[in-house]
């Protein structure tokens, strides 16, 4: 499933966000790449411990927190360390790969990276190419969306940030490890809740949609995984 997740920052989150990168000091991208991602990257990224990506780090995660829809289609159980990126100049794309399946954050715990998110930090009229590609079985996606909103995909979709011939592209990353491994049972899942949340603002509460929540939180007691 691949879901579009507009304003998870606020316009002044994204400002403060343009304060903090104005002085950033950014690395080498691959740095944080598999052995066979690092052949295809060449992009640049900010120390994990610098003070700007930490600030950042905790506006995204804040902003991810407010959204109910991050929670149902993500359902998260633990969530790799948010990383910013920017494409640009030399060092401007990120070629077709697969993301590790498996990350350690700091203190050695593993996290399986059953969901990848992107939240765009500067808007498209900022840079020319940079296009996020994800192909899976609903086909290839492109995907270019303003400061503050976001994109969820499932971790194993081939994808690539297509060459920025103009400007800089700048981005938040995260990986989620879902409490429902499975993305098929994630989509079906997050279907159920939206849909019941649509029959309780036309109709309101009712039989029906008591009977159909249970049918959701049974089915979340039997694939979920916490």
């Amino acid at each position: 499933m691949l879901l579009t997740l507009p304003h998870i920052l606020t316009p002044d989150e994204v400002n403060k966000v343009s304060e903090l990168l104005a002085s950033a000091p950014w690395g080498d991208g691959r740095a944080s790449a598999g052995e066979q991602a690092a052949l295809v990257k060449n992009n640049q990224q900010l120390p994990h411990d610098c003070e700007a990506a930490q600030q950042i780090r905790a506006l995204v995660l804040r902003g991810l927190d407010r959204s109910s829809t991050f929670f149902s289609a993500a359902l998260p159980k633990r969530v790799f360390t948010p990383r910013v990126n920017r494409y640009g100049g030399d060092a401007n794309y990120y070629g077709k790969h697969i993301d590790n399946a498996i990350r350690a954050l700091p203190n050695g715990q593993k996290v399986r990276t059953d969901v990848s998110c992107t939240v765009f930090l500067n808007d498209p009229h900022d840079y020319d190419g940079g296009e996020l590609t994800i192909a899976d079985t609903y086909g290839e996606q492109t995907v270019k969306l303003p400061a503050g909103h976001a994109v969820l995909y499932p971790g194993t979709s081939l994808h690539q940030v297509k060459p920025v011939t103009r400007g800089h592209r700048v981005a938040c990353f995260l990986w989620i490890e879902s409490m429902v491994r499975s993305d098929e049972q994630r989509r079906l899942l997050f279907e159920l809740d939206m849909n019941l949340l649509r029959l309780r603002q036309q109709h309101g509460e009712s039989d029906e949609t008591t009977a159909l929540t249970g049918v959701y939180h049974n089915l979340l007691r039997g694939w979920a995984d916490t």
